[in-house]
């Protein structure tokens, strides 16, 4: 009896093709969106992995620099060794030249290690290819092709497994690159040590043990970005859900004589909903593998601009192209398979809980329906009390997604009533038959486009939310820019020496010389860098503060204070008047607090003079030029031809902002991607509703059409119709993007990067949306309305014929 119940269930999708292909393109592309989104996290974990895993610094310990020096000298290293300590060498440094940029890693060979270098790296012969000049570099397959034709490199060796973004070398090569001579990073501790060794504060009492670095360091650093990326995909996933929602429902809708005749004819209830489930789940499974295929085409496709985005905010290293791990594509189909699951379970319940003969009375199916939009009343009353406590209650990036969830559902399931309210209005205002009849048969049509009117409203409150985030933030940023920027020149010397030499022959050249120098250290338990800043104008001129004493450059001068960023400012709690620890074991009380947007790091600054006291080993060879605008490309010439400094040493202001602007840009790029994606998807679930509807409304539309009405106006009115609904929706869409926008700027934002932003709201991007809202609804109607135009009279009069 189940093959026959089974066949005769599946014949509908062979009778509504269309119908069958709305479903199936709406699930494939809601599971594309969302398995994009984990396929490029995924990437990213992975090249995170690799990275941490290099010269296995996850696992060993590691001897840094203490009381706050950058770098520990290679006589330290010698005295190590020969003291018993097994203990190899590693230098790091950014190298950056004609607009490329790779993290280089200096080791040595002979103490590195076993079984952690590269397998292209072992043998002797390749051993002494490596360290005899000019040297060899191993570096990923794509890191070697985006380095081709770069002149400074050594000769580079494509090598497998490796992340991304990174060149191993020997170490003396890489201290030519770094121009760091007699320089090393750190020390890593090797597993086999000798039992009778001296004590470390016995023979470098200028180092500090430091535990394995750990893969979740850029992970959690990362973190925010990852976790807002899917909270998008799953945004687009459930506007795609809806498209399946209303797919599944209309047609159980269709099914319903079908379902009495098949249950009078003995076909148990457990039996019928069994086959719907799994007919549910092998649609599912179909629609599952389509999407997965797509969202590796999606992910293929963003994921080298969200490697630069990665790469440009926190110098995390992600490989630009992808691998089919199993952890997403399985997690897709897994997701598909819930969806739809989701989907058909209201339809599959109310089935369940209604008589033998009761799915063929549309009365009975109605007031099942009527019952459900109660309970999508109370649930929509009941996620915004969620909403409101998460608000009120909730801390954390977890609750800021809590909020932002519960607010954009409840919003979405409080649409339909609040569209009938209006519809209702209207209707008591209306004049004349035909437009009580309009507003009568356009508030019936609710229960059937509510799940493409809830898909939109999500689609434009996202829309305007994000816009509103981004162009705050762009507008905000670039007027921080402005302020953070002032100096016209910055430049940097080779090494200390040439630092000294370029100060003495800039000083009579400019108005004035503004050190940059800093040292990076742990500062309340986080990684942060410490700045010294010059007793000049410049600063209480342009440097935006956002809390702090009114002689707070004064106070720095002195060596009396310091000022930390807002970041680090949320982060501990601080107050004006606390102590900051700074590393080394120094304390500065607070006086102010700074704007520092685009920065995941703590930041601190003390005045320059108390910066080398309590760091004479600081890095002094980068400043900042204050000069005459017009007089800065000739000083750029003087620079090289005269002193001999390279062009890749210095940038102008203008190329600074340039470079963060672009950044920026890449920041948003991929959510701004999703954002028009998910306007496509909720267009799409438009289109399928009304086109499915158009062949089910022709017993309302057959007597309008019987007393006059010509099917030309009746499609004119069905498009006014479909516009109607989409700018009602557009106008609850405001206040919620709004409401989003908000939350996006003053809970997440501070949650996940430990800054808030100021809101700015932009009316003509609503319009410009609204519009395009408007295109989409007229385009997912005209179908509909142009069958209707045309459709045959005899198709109407049949409506008569037929027994309803």
């Amino acid at each position: 009896m189940w093959r026959v119940a089974l066949s005769a269930l599946l014949s509908h999708w062979r009778r509504h093709p269309l119908q069958l292909a709305t479903l199936l393109l709406g699930l494939a592309l809601a599971t594309a969106l969302w398995s994009g989104v984990q396929a490029i996290n995924a990437e990213a974990r992975a090249s995170y992995a690799r990275a941490a895993q290099v010269l296995d610094q996850d696992r060993l310990d590691s001897l840094v620099p203490a009381r706050g020096l950058t770098h520990i000298g290679q006589d330290v290293f010698v005295t190590l060794r020969r003291a018993g300590w097994q203990v190899t060498p590693v230098l790091e440094g950014q190298w950056s030249r004609a607009g490329n940029s790779v993290l280089v890693y200096g080791l040595d060979p002979f103490t590195a290690p076993a079984g952690s270098l590269p397998d292209a790296m072992q043998g002797e012969g390749r051993i002494a290819d490596f360290i005899a000049p000019p040297g060899l570099a191993y570096a990923a397959p794509q890191t070697v092709e985006a380095l081709q034709g770069v002149a400074g490199l050594p000769p580079l060796v494509a090598t497998r497994g490796m992340a991304p973004g990174m060149l191993f070398t020997d170490i003396g090569i890489a201290q030519t690159l770094l121009r760091a001579e007699g320089r090393i990073s750190r020390l890593l501790i090797l597993p086999d040590q000798p039992l009778t060794r001296p004590a470390l504060t016995d023979i470098a009492p200028a180092l500090e043990r430091r535990a394995p670095l750990q893969q979740a360091d850029t992970a959690q650093l990362t973190g925010s970005f990852h976790l807002n990326l899917t909270a998008f995909g799953f945004l687009s996933f459930a506007v795609g859900l809806f498209i399946v929602h209303s797919a599944i429902g209309l047609a159980f809708e269709q099914r319903r004589a079908m379902f009495r005749t098949l249950r009078a004819l003995g076909v148990p209830l457990r039996v019928l909903v069994g086959l719907l489930a799994a007919e549910v789940m092998l649609l599912a499974l179909a629609a599952g593998l389509v999407g997965v295929a797509l969202g590796y085409a999606i992910a293929a496709a963003l994921l080298p601009d969200v490697a630069a985005t990665l790469r440009g905010l926190y110098g995390a290293s992600v490989s630009g192209s992808l691998a089919l791990r199993p952890a997403w594509w399985l997690g897709g189909l897994a997701m598909a398979l819930a969806g739809a699951g989701v989907a058909g379970g209201q339809s599959l319940w109310r089935l369940w809980s209604l008589p033998l003969l009761a799915p063929a009375q549309p009365t009975a199916w109605a007031r099942a329906s009527a019952r459900a939009l109660r309970w999508q009343g109370a649930a929509a009353g009941a996620l915004a009390v969620i909403a409101v406590l998460a608000g009120v209650y909730g801390s954390g990036i977890v609750g800021g997604f809590l909020l932002l969830g519960a607010l954009l559902i409840s919003a979405a399931l409080a649409l339909p009533g609040l569209l009938a309210l209006m519809l209702g209005g209207a209707a008591r205002l209306a004049r004349g038959p035909l437009a009580q009849w309009f507003w009568a048969d356009t508030r019936q049509q609710l229960p059937g486009l509510s799940l493409a009117l809830m898909a939109l409203l999500l689609a434009l409150s996202a829309n305007i939310g994000v816009g509103t985030m981004v162009s705050s933030f762009r507008l905000t940023f670039t007027a921080w820019l402005d302020q953070r920027l002032p100096s016209e020149l910055y430049v940097t010397a080779r090494d200390m020496a040439e630092a000294q030499r370029l100060h003495a022959w800039l000083e009579p050249r400019s108005d004035a010389l503004l050190p940059i120098w800093k040292v990076e250290g742990t500062v309340l338990g986080g990684p942060a860098e410490v700045y010294g800043v010059a007793d000049h104008r410049t600063y209480p001129d342009n440097w935006p503060l956002i809390v702090g004493r009114d002689d707070v450059w004064q106070t720095l001068a002195r060596g009396q204070g310091a000022i930390v960023n807002e970041q680090l400012w949320r982060r501990a709690g601080l107050s004006l008047g606390d102590a900051i620890p700074l590393p080394g074991g120094a304390a500065r009380p607070l006086v102010g607090v700074y704007a520092d947007y685009g920065n995941p790091k703590g930041q601190v600054i003390i005045g320059v003079d108390d910066l080398t006291g309590l760091y004479p080993d600081v890095d002094r060879r980068r400043y900042a030029i204050r000069t005459d605008p017009a007089q800065v490309p000739g000083l750029k010439t003087a620079l090289v031809d005269e002193f001999g400094l390279p062009a890749d040493n210095m940038i102008d202001q203008g190329r600074v902002k340039e470079i963060s602007l672009m950044v920026f840009e890449r920041t948003f790029l991929v959510t701004g991607a999703l954002n028009v994606l998910t306007m496509g998807v909720a267009g799409f679930a438009m289109f399928t509703s009304l086109l499915t509807l158009s062949t089910m409304r022709l017993p309302q539309l057959a007597p309008v059409w019987a007393l006059g009405l010509t099917r030309a106006r009746l499609a004119r009115l069905e498009l006014g119709r479909a516009l109607l609904l989409a700018a009602l929706t557009m106008i609850v869409a405001v206040p919620v993007g709004l409401l989003l926008a908000w939350v996006l700027l003053a809970v997440v934002n501070v949650a996940a990067f430990g800054w808030k932003l100021p809101m700015h709201v932009f009316p003509t991007d609503w319009l410009w949306l609204g519009v395009l809202a408007l295109a989409a609804a007229g385009l997912a109607a005209a179908w509909p309305a142009w069958r209707l135009a045309r459709l045959s009279p005899t198709a109407l009069l049949k409506v008569f014929a037929d027994e309803r």
